[in-house]
């Protein structure tokens, strides 16, 4: 974790730095310094790696790494709270900034003040770096983040013939696989993927073992591989298993080169029926240095079974292979295991039922936290089976968590070896992460318990962070979720949803994955989280020199000052109650007026928070700023010096609001107030946002054209106009033009007219994804929408459409996604909605809401043959149309609010029961009575 920290200061200080030495002629030796901090922290860099894998088993070289990680904080620091003194003498852009700090450090006294400050801190790292000679800390290049702990590798063997005796759930996975393997035409790669402790090996055990592969296969091998594998030595070792050679042969086999022994393994699999399990492969690297002797693309009787928390290892073999993802256990199997384990000796019906009804009813409780993760129940129960009275559970039970993790009084037979616990095995997926993917883990220790996170908000608070480094040819933004994307892979992170563009857009962490963040960002002092949630009543907390903190408060909580005054706070973030009344004036002001090095300021969901102070502008620092669904009725005009600023989220009460965006050079994603009569003072000005991609709320009656025309990186526009503007003639003339370079990139697009005599034509945006259109002056779709290369979705609301537009919209070949709300149609023929024969050929997901105009829907058969999800809410449908027993797909329908009578013919008696019973999932909610 220091690597990744020092890793975060030296890019940080990058554009600093490298300013600061073109400065020199005022800066007159600071400069020199910067330079000198810079390559202090370059030398130790690559030590750094063996002693972040060194440090959970050394205390003193734990220390070590720590003063180090302070000292890179502190010359961050350092120099930042001097550019601080500058800009808040005026407004200025950053570059403007930088040249006022010059000048004003050509004084003298500031000058010399900061030379000695970062020359004492460059001091003390050049006699850190002296001194690991002293701790046997050597310099490693590549396999970053890889442990090199031998003790760790014997803890990780894992043998074929040890079987685990409490085994649930698997019979018929292991069924499956096992005759996919032994087929003549199966897979000659079956992979089974999943996070730490979901029973990957085991499974693979019951295969290996199982009387149908044991009698199919000739010859049999099983290795596991480390994280830190030499390609050679597996080979030989897989040859050796399969071939059972003799001690003199294996002499020889020792003997051989890589080229040699892998020809040797691939001949010999040709020729026999060979099962090779490979079990914890890391990484592709890992694969690559011995994939060569394995001929996965031939036709062979030989198969491969591997393990591996990698989902990119998992698809390893492009050709004939089978990919299997471990699961969670269900509630039923997670007792089952447990009951197994803990209550072996006891029965509800002996002697001592009382006292088995009182302990199933603590470790069904104390089940939930295990979240059906097989590792965690075997650790849980295992200590409990020790456990004789009912004390000793409840002892276990008021803190379930930590026997879980650690695994208290639990002994293991694993290589004759006594350690235990789930927090061993999730933590060897943590330090095999990148020193880059380590901190964007330790920032989701940020979010409550079963907290569902916006992937979009993640990646914006990693960027402001500083986690995200780019090259010229890549965005940010996209850097950033690809980290995401291998935190995911790397089963470190779960996704909840997936857009309907096929990129994550909501993840979560498992309880016990989260219990392993937190307790490492607590070890790496990386964040703190004061949760009031649990009833903690601190005026304030003290909390040292940590950079982040994060408050979970409650409705009555009252004490939201974080830290002591002076600390070098960088990210603040609160987590409310939604539409708490939380927000107290003298709090937040002295937030803006103790930490003014911070980068990220989240205050949303503050409905008590009326208005903020003008000393905000004095968090010049600030890249991150959030107001959402907050009570904020009055931005001041000093946000203007916050030119730092990547996201700002304004969607809060604001009514007008000054200019302050001008020189927000840095912008990336702006959200404007979502009040109705919003509007900004001397009208928007985004000129220098050349770097803007989100750009939400814009009024265009209120905004300047030349905001718009010139933002080429744009992916998202929301703009409206109440009265038919000369500003949105213009910029519809923009929508039109195909030879426009302005929205080249734009992804998503929506659009809210009133007043408004048409809307004709899009040909500009034909690359567009999304397309939502609300407002009653849109009396027809615009023109050539069938020609639209990737539209997806389409969201209507309030429109007043003709009644034929409907064929167009069932015409649309990619059309995935459709939301109908509000009044959509204002002339359907008999108040009916038709879905014609093969209408709507790709679309999977259909959302009826709040549509008068529609008393009947006709679906015919052939119409929407991948309709997967259908919601119906607040209609006036006065039935579900036959045509839906036609639909096979259909696999969840959602009725919400709709009428008493309607609600009753899709019961098991009513009328409508035989268009539906197909359906798996029917969910109805909130039956009105009219």
């Amino acid at each position: 974790m220091a690597e990744a920290v020092v890793s975060m200061v030296i890019h940080g200080l990058r554009l600093l730095g490298s300013l600061m030495i073109q400065q020199a002629m005022f800066f007159k030796g600071v400069g020199d310094q910067v330079e000198l901090a810079q390559t202090e922290l370059l030398l130790m860099q690559g030590f750094l790696k063996d002693a972040d894998a060194r440090q959970e088993n050394e205390e003193v070289v734990r220390l070590w790494v720590n003063i180090i990680r302070e000292a890179a904080y502190d010359l961050e620091d350092a120099i930042e709270s001097f550019v601080l003194k500058v800009a808040l003498k005026r407004d200025a852009s950053v570059k403007v900034v930088l040249k006022r700090f010059a000048c004003f450090l050509s004084k003298g006294v500031d000058r010399y003040k900061i030379g000695l400050e970062i020359e004492s801190i460059t001091t003390k790292l050049s006699k850190l770096r002296l001194t690991m000679q002293s701790y046997d800390i050597k310099q490693e290049k590549g396999n970053e983040g890889a442990t090199s702990s031998m003790r760790q590798r014997e803890r990780r063997l894992t043998y074929p013939h040890v079987i685990e005796h409490h085994v649930v759930g698997l019979g018929d996975d292991t069924e499956m696989l096992a005759t996919h393997l032994v087929e003549e035409k199966g897979p000659q790669v079956v992979s089974i993927w999943g996070m730490g402790g979901s029973g990957k090996t085991t499974l693979a055990k019951q295969i290996y073992n199982h009387k149908k592969v044991k009698s199919h296969f000739d010859c049999f091998a099983w290795v596991c591989i480390s994280q830190q594998c030499d390609g050679t030595t597996v080979m030989k070792e897989i040859f050796i298993k399969l071939s059972g050679v003799s001690d003199e042969q294996r002499q020889g086999i020792a003997n051989l080169s890589n080229d040699e022994i892998a020809e040797r393994l691939c001949n010999f699999q040709r020729h026999r029926k060979c099962l090779v399990v490979l079990d914890d492969i890391w990484t592709l690297d890992a694969w690559n240095s011995f994939n060569g002797g394995f001929s996965v693309d031939e036709e062979t009787e030989s198969r491969i079974l591997l393990t591996t928390r990698n989902r990119e290892v998992a698809s390893l073999a492009r050709g004939n292979s089978l990919l299997y993802e471990s699961r969670a256990l269900c509630a039923d199997e997670s007792w089952n295991l447990f009951r197994k384990i803990a209550l072996f000796e006891m029965d509800d019906t002996n002697s001592d039922s009382q006292i088995y009804s009182k302990k199933e009813e603590l470790g069904k409780n104390m089940l939930q936290h295990c979240a059906g993760l097989p590792l965690a129940i075997i650790v849980l129960a295992g200590l409990l089976g020790r456990k004789d009275t009912i004390d000793e559970w409840e002892t276990v039970h008021k803190n379930v968590n930590v026997y879980i993790r650690r695994g208290t009084d639990l002994e293991r037979e694993y290589k004759g070896q006594k350690h235990g616990g789930a927090s061993w095995v999730l933590a060897l997926s943590y330090h095999n992460l990148p020193y880059r993917l380590k901190l964007c883990f330790l920032y989701l220790a940020n979010f409550p318990e079963d907290y569902e996170i916006r992937v979009k908000r993640l990646t914006q608070l990693w960027m402001a962070e500083g986690f995200i480094s780019t090259t010229s040819t890549e965005m940010m933004e996209d850097v950033s979720y690809s980290c995401l994307s291998e935190l995911v892979e790397r089963c470190m992170v779960q996704v909840v949803d997936i857009g309907i563009s096929g990129k994550i857009k909501t993840c979560r962490l498992h309880d016990l994955m989260r219990d392993l963040c937190l307790l490492k960002a607590e070890e790496e002092n990386f964040l703190h989280v004061v949760n009031f949630y649990t009833g903690t009543r601190n005026n304030t907390t003290q909390i040292g020199r940590v950079r982040r903190v994060t408050m979970y408060v409650n409705k009555m909580v009252g004490q939201l000052v974080p830290t002591t005054r002076g600390a070098p706070l960088r990210s603040l973030l609160y987590f409310c109650p939604q539409y708490s009344g939380i927000g107290i004036k003298k709090v937040i002001r002295s937030v803006f007026n103790d930490f003014k090095l911070l980068r990220v300021l989240k205050l949303e969901d503050m409905q008590g928070l009326k208005e903020l102070p003008s000393t905000i502008g004095n968090l010049v620092h600030l890249r991150f700023l959030s107001l959402n669904n907050s009570g904020v009725e009055n931005l001041p005009s000093s946000v203007s010096n916050l030119v730092c600023l990547q996201t700002l989220d304004l969607r809060c009460q604001i009514g007008n609001s000054p200019n302050v965006f001008k020189k927000m050079e840095q912008l990336r994603h702006l959200y404007l107030p979502n009040w109705y009569y919003h509007k900004v003072r001397g009208g928007l000005s985004l000129a220098t946002a050349c770097n803007l991609q989100t750009l939400v709320n814009v009024n265009c009656g209120n905004c300047h054209l030349n905001a718009l025309v010139e933002l080429y990186n744009l992916r998202k526009l929301s703009i409206k106009d109440e009265q038919g503007s000369e500003h949105w003639k213009k910029l519809e003339e923009f929508l039109k033009s195909r030879s426009n370079p302005t929205f080249q990139h734009l992804r998503s697009l929506s659009l809210e007219l009133w007043g408004h005599d048409s809307l004709t034509d899009l040909s500009g945006i034909r690359s567009i994804y999304k397309l939502q259109l609300r407002g009653s002056s849109i009396k027809e779709l615009p023109e050539n929408l069938l020609s639209f290369p990737n539209l997806i979705k389409i969201k209507l609301v309030s429109t007043r459409l003709k009644g034929d537009q409907i064929e167009i919209l069932e015409k649309l070949p990619h059309l995935r996604v459709l939301y109908l709300q509000g009044q959509v149609f204002s002339s359907l023929l008999s108040n009916t909605l038709v879905c014609n024969n093969r209408g709507f050929p790709n679309l999977e997901f259909l959302s009826l809401r709040g549509l008068p105009e529609i008393e009947e829907w006709r679906v015919e058969e052939g119409a929407m043959p991948r309709l997967h999800k259908l919601c119906i809410n607040w209609c006036e449908l006065r039935a579900v149309p036959d045509g839906l027993q036609y639909v096979a797909t259909l696999k969840e329908l959602t009725v919400e609010r709709m009428s008493s009578k309607f609600c009753s013919r899709l019961g098991e008696d009513g009328e409508d029961f035989n268009k539906i019973k197909h359906v798996p999932s029917l969910l109805i909610t909130g039956t009105e009575s009219r």
